[in-house]
């Protein structure tokens, strides 16, 4: 993998830049479509490449372990034969799923054994093994195994959970040393910073892993719960200490809001269910404002979700069309929000890059945000 910084805007820690694997070029800032199982919810792949035009997708190490089974997408030649995307993949690493299944797991310095969601058979997830699933999926960008802690946390444990993931860390980083990807071409593996909302061990953590000269990093363990403002300081934290010739991703965030605001402070890579999910119940982010489309003030207005040809929305479909495919409950309704807020989110991301090219990203910063978090 190789990424290069381009354009830093001068009003902010704002960057645009390429990151180049051997499935193909993304450029930066970027967001990743959520495809969990190995493809986005209601959402065709070829629609994910054509129309929405994203660059790289998401997909979840425990999910697809599970099932259909490693085996089984190593067998199809990996998860861009299996599932017929062929830009990069990105795969996290299982920890923050197995974080979520708080009352069937048990955490070790081992690692961790869980029961499955799905049938409630026991498993173990270990550094090495966590390694060893992503190396079989074949995905670009591979996740060091860590754990995720909850919000709120008690200090102690958060220091307790860092020194476990740091030690994690380094199998996982003997591990991927010792391997290859079955499938032929190259993998990045990223470690992930840790240490709750705790400013020290954060510090520590990003210290920590800067000595590691990675491919790349990620800030994990936020927006869990946290209020954005601290969600912000300690993005902006991390940011200052990681290498900054390398790509920082900051997990599961977030709101469009969210999105730029951390842009500002120097993140360059992105993912998050909010699109995807919030779009299947009704939610629709525009660049003047978010529709809850449901409302029953929609039921007449025979406008487009969003006017403008600059932002992709399939104007085939008019707000009262759409609403009256969520009342009544056709499965249309939810593909056709989730083409619009992730073309929606895709558009912001390259409007973002524009603006860092040309110099003036803090200014178009602060107007977007006022209007992105108005409701309509």
């Amino acid at each position: 993998m190789n990424f290069r910084v381009e354009h830093r805007d001068p009003g902010s820690k704002a960057r645009a830049g390429s990151l180049i694997t051997d499935h193909g070029l993304v450029h930066t800032p970027f967001f990743m479509p959520v495809g969990t199982a190995g493809a986005v919810k209601a959402l065709h792949i070829k629609d994910l490449r054509d129309e929405i035009k994203a660059e790289i997708m998401l997909s979840n190490t425990y999910h697809l372990y599970l099932r259909p089974g490693t085996s089984i997408i190593s067998d199809a030649g990996g998860l861009h034969k299996f599932n017929g995307w062929e830009k990069p993949i990105l795969t996290d690493s299982g920890g923050f799923q197995i974080y979520s299944l708080s009352h069937i797991r048990k955490i070790t310095d081992d690692g961790v054994v869980f029961q499955s969601h799905i049938d409630g058979s026991r498993h173990k997830f270990t550094p090495e093994s966590a390694v060893d699933i992503q190396r079989s999926l074949g995905a670009d960008i591979i996740m060091a195994f860590d754990e995720c802690t909850p919000w709120p946390c008690e200090y102690e444990y958060a220091k307790k959970s860092l020194k476990r993931t740091h030690k994690w860390l380094d199998r996982c980083l003997i591990r991927f040393d010792e391997t290859e990807c079955t499938h032929g071409y190259s993998q990045a593996l990223f470690p992930i910073v840790q240490g709750s909302t705790f400013e020290d061990l954060r510090v520590e953590s990003a210290n920590y892993l800067a000595t590691k000269d990675a491919d790349g990093y990620a800030i994990g363990g936020l927006s869990v719960g946290e209020p954005a403002k601290i969600m912000y300081s300690i993005a902006g934290l991390v940011c200052d200490i990681l290498p900054q010739e390398k790509p920082r991703y900051l997990m599961g965030v977030g709101t469009p809001a969210n999105i730029l605001e951390c842009i500002s402070l120097g993140i360059d890579m992105f993912d998050c269910v909010i699109p995807t999910r919030n779009g299947r119940n009704g939610m629709l982010f525009t660049r003047e404002g978010i529709i809850n489309i449901k409302n029953e003030k929609w039921k007449d207005d025979f406008s487009p979700v969003e006017a403008s040809g600059e932002v992709y929305s399939d104007t085939l479909y008019s707000k009262a069309f759409l609403r009256h495919l969520f009342v009544s409950g056709e499965m249309l309704a939810a593909m056709i929000a989730t083409m619009h807020n992730l073309g929606f989110y895709i558009w912001l991301m390259k409007e973002a890059r524009k603006h860092i090219q040309e110099g003036d990203y803090a200014d178009w910063k602060q107007e977007m945000v006022v209007k992105l978090m108005k409701r309509l």
